[in-house]
C-alpha cells in the first residue's frame, strides 16, 4: 500500500533539480526569483529536503523518494 504523500509534478521536478545539484545544493539567495520556492518548502516539510544557511539540499529520504518515483521510469 502506498503510504507516501502525493508529490505534484512541480514538486517532483524540484526534487529532481535538487538531486542534480548534488552536495552543493540549490541557493536561495534570490528566493523571490525561485519559481519553485513553494515546492522546495513543501519538500522540506516532508523531510525530503533541508534548508541549511542559504541552500536547499536533498536528504537521504529525498534520495530514496527520487529513486522510487523519478528514476523508476528511467
Amino acid at each position: 500500500m502506498w503510504n507516501e504523500p502525493y508529490l505534484e509534478t512541480c514538486c517532483r521536478s524540484a526534487l529532481h533539480r535538487l538531486r542534480l545539484c548534488g552536495g552543493s545544493g540549490r541557493p536561495d539567495a534570490h528566493r523571490e526569483e525561485l519559481k519553485d520556492a513553494r515546492c522546495l518548502d513543501r519538500l522540506r516539510e516532508l523531510g525530503l529536503a533541508e534548508h541549511q544557511g542559504d541552500r536547499y539540499r536533498i536528504t537521504p529520504a529525498g534520495q530514496a523518494r527520487h529513486q522510487l518515483e523519478i528514476m523508476k521510469s528511467a
